[in-house]
């Protein structure tokens, strides 16, 4: 709209309607504007939110093993990135939805989760009706021809209850002396006030959460429960007790494998009387039998001790027969030298040697380093096509493929090895692997053996986790019961199961006797999956 200066109408009713228009023309153009300056708000966001994505990703790929961050720390890292982006779309789409405004055409569509909602969740119907059921055009009676039906999530925050047991008691009129009533129930806790499962949802919470003791006591005074961190200790380890018994049926099981993975990780651990910590350890013994199509199922189990010891392993693994994959750490290593003649057979791992040559060509930009890490990698690109296959089949596309690869790069590392300075982390790198080589190559001739030991370590996150959060065992039997609980619930999740669902069940079966010692096979979590996993989940 255009307007003459120099020839403008005498008529004020026509001057003040031309004045609306231009008013009307002005909010229309800056509620456009505003769209225009919210879009290009959501678009900065994005921009910055996937340059930090690829930033931080060149960390974990590239970066230095001391700076590299975990998944869980990238996510957190993208957490408030995400929700300016959120920001940014509901204020756009805010401005969209107002009449007038013009920009509906450039409103995006919201970026939401697909697919719907878990038929198990419980639905709680709303009814929006009409008030008024007669029709607005002839007032006859309006009868349903449909309705329109979308689902929401929704939550009810954890409501702690009362819960209470009463047992009547009753009596003879002709014998006065004879009172009946029905036995107390056995409890987790004598005479405690938790029942099996809130001592399985404060468990939960410490060892697969890691929420510390004192903040879930924090958690629980909001609703005026004065329950302070000692009694919850006490819970935990009372639960840890009841708990031990299943816990060796899950250590006998896995030590029982032809094929284990073994590792350990430092544990902080407090030391009486004197306000300080020492270093104790948590070995992990993992079995995964899924990446050859095995039967058995997965399984993890800890166990503590108060050093490093190679006494340790050694004892743990006293009866153990088979396939034993792990770094390159001695306690290990001396075991088959031990034993009689074939019965442990060490499998090494290829990702610890390839963590030498990765971290010397990030220092030096070497090409022999870069070299062996192609190498190496060309293994692991044969692996990925035989994953989840028959062992028979794996080995035979390794002697296929992967020994030709594997015979070439022995041949080049030993020349490499007298090119290169003999002090030098390259070289140290080269006689690492060679030194393994042995343990390096058994996965060519056994088609259940991995290529790395991930297994574990992936095993061992979680304890990282948890030592991070609760800082320290507050003692060795304390560490011995973060073994026991934490051996249950990861290898609960390993078998898909719901850790609280599974950990309450087994407590009460354990507590009221209905499982007696020697049927405690059958609360595995495999076998608990297949025999009680229904009716506990109902």
């Amino acid at each position: 709209m255009t307007l003459d200066l120099t020839n403008l109408p005498q008529d004020p009713a026509l001057l003040t309607q031309m004045l609306r228009d231009m008013a009307e023309m002005v909010e229309q153009q800056n509620a456009a504007l505003q769209a225009i300056k919210i879009e290009r708000d959501l678009h900065a966001a994005e921009i910055e939110r996937l340059r930090l994505l690829i930033k931080q990703l060149q960390r974990m790929q590239f970066g230095r093993r001391s700076e590299r961050l975990d998944p869980d720390q990238l996510q957190l890292a993208l957490e408030d990135l995400e929700q300016a982006v959120a920001a940014a779309q509901a204020a756009q789409e805010d401005a969209a939805a107002k009449p007038g405004t013009g920009t509906a055409a450039v409103r995006p569509p919201p970026r939401r989760n697909r697919g719907a909602l878990p038929a198990h969740l419980p639905r709680v119907e709303v009814l929006l009706d009409i008030a008024e059921k007669s029709c607005p055009c002839c007032g006859g009676t309006l009868h349903e021809i449909g309705a329109d039906v979308s689902e929401m999530l929704d939550v009810i925050p954890a409501q702690f209850r009362v819960k209470v047991i009463r047992r009547p008691r009753y009596g003879c009129r002709r014998c006065e002396g004879a009172v009946v009533q029905a036995p107390a129930p056995d409890r987790v806790l004598t005479g405690g006030l938790a029942t099996e499962a809130l001592v399985a949802h404060v468990l939960v919470s410490k060892f697969l959460d890691h929420l510390p003791l004192y903040r879930q006591s924090q958690i629980m005074a909001r609703q005026g429960l004065a329950l302070d961190r000692s009694t919850l200790a006490d819970w935990v380890g009372r639960a840890g007790w009841w708990l031990r018994p299943l816990w060796e049926q899950l250590r006998g099981s896995v030590l029982r494998s032809t094929r284990i993975f073994a590792d350990d990780t430092p544990v902080p651990v407090l030391a009486p009387g004197t306000g300080k910590t020492k270093t104790g350890r948590l070995w992990a013994y993992a079995r995964d039998d899924r990446p050859w199509a095995g039967a058995h199922p997965p399984a993890v189990v800890y166990v503590y001790s108060a050093d490093r010891k190679g006494v340790h392993p050694a004892t743990h693994l006293s009866g153990f027969t088979g396939v034993l994959q792990v770094d390159g750490y001695r306690g290990f290593t001396r075991l088959s030298g031990t034993r009689e003649a074939g019965t442990v057979r060490l499998a090494f791992c290829w990702a610890h040697a390839r963590r030498r040559f990765y971290e010397f060509h990030q220092a030096t930009g070497s090409p022999l380093a870069g070299e062996a890490l192609r190498r190496i990698a060309a293994l692991y690109a044969i692996e990925e096509t035989i994953r989840g296959r028959p062992p028979d089949e794996r080995r035979r596309v390794r002697q296929e493929t992967s020994r030709p690869q594997v015979e070439a790069l022995k041949l080049w590392l030993e020349a490499q090895l007298g090119r290169v300075s003999s002090k030098s982390a390259l070289a140290e790198a080269i006689r690492y692997t060679l030194r393994h080589w042995e343990g390096l190559i058994a996965f060519l001739d056994d088609g259940r053996i991995d290529l790395d030991t991930n297994t574990v370590e992936r095993a061992m996150r979680p304890i990282a986790l948890g030592r991070k959060n609760h800082l320290f065992a507050g003692s060795e039997a304390g560490a011995h019961s973060w073994a026991i609980i934490a051996s249950l619930l990861q290898t609960a999740r390993l078998n898909d199961l719901e850790p609280f669902a599974y950990l309450r069940d087994i407590l009460e079966r354990i507590v009221s006797g209905a499982v007696k010692t020697p049927d405690l096979p059958s609360l595995l979590p495999w076998a608990w999956k297949e025999t009680y996993g229904s009716a506990a989940n109902a």
